[in-house]
């Protein structure tokens, strides 16, 4: 299991405090420091089954001096990756990758118990 994780994000260390406390190993990716490529988004996004739009912290994007793409479709869809790549920070955190391929946007505890659960 992988938890994209900013340590700065309460978000991040209640999911992480859960999957420790269900005794599971787990990798740490500090995506701030460690941005994801373009294909590990791209999986991400395959496996979370949402559009990058859908994981993009809109509301965070003026503070940090980024225009965001005008629409939010699929002719847009390659310029809403680039925003991510180049602005891991606007990214939703955290993002749980399981150990059976899926992923979650792990922001409540519904989406952390799931991710536990697909990686037992």
């Amino acid at each position: 299991m992988e938890i994209w994780y900013n340590p700065k994000c309460s978000k991040c260390r209640i999911a992480k405090e859960a999957i420790e406390e269900a005794g599971l190993a787990y990798n740490l990716r500090y995506y701030l420091e460690d941005a994801p490529t373009e294909a590990e988004l791209r999986d991400v996004l395959t496996r979370i089954g949402l559009e990058p739009w859908e994981i993009c912290r809109t509301g965070d994007a003026s503070g940090l001096g980024v225009t965001l793409p005008a629409a939010k479709d699929e002719a847009h869809r390659d310029e809403w990756v680039a925003a991510l790549l180049a602005h891991p920070a606007l990214i939703q955190r955290p993002l749980v990758v399981a150990d059976d391929g899926t992923a979650y946007v792990a922001r409540d505890p519904d989406a952390v118990a799931a991710s536990i659960e697909h990686s037992k």
